[in-house]
């Protein structure tokens, strides 16, 4: 049962991979690739339940946040053009020009 659930989430993370590469827009390409994150947080867990090793499961928790925090990250840099605070640099100068 489990191995076939294995080979399900392998097929899904092609489909995921097949939509990263052919997505029509920034946002499809990286919702897929979110997707495909969390069906390898997935197959990990999946893997470890099959060979009986539990400490899969704190690697798969980890893998999950660091999708979580690469996720937000490419998305911050997309919208803003930077990940640092020259952004909130930027808004403070055009705040201050504004109010001239």
């Amino acid at each position: 049962m489990f191995a076939a659930t294995a080979i399900a989430l392998l097929v899904a993370m092609v489909l995921a991979l097949v939509r990263l590469y052919a997505g029509p827009s920034l946002y499809d390409r990286v919702l897929a690739a979110n997707s495909f994150g969390t069906k390898t947080v997935l197959l990990i867990a999946v893997m470890g339940f099959l060979t009986g090793r539990p400490d899969f499961l704190d690697i798969a928790l980890l893998y999950a946040l660091l999708n979580f925090i690469g996720t937000i990250a490419v998305l911050k840099f997309f919208r803003y053009r930077s990940l640092g605070d020259a952004v909130e640099e930027k808004a403070a100068s055009r705040n201050k020009e504004a109010s001239q």
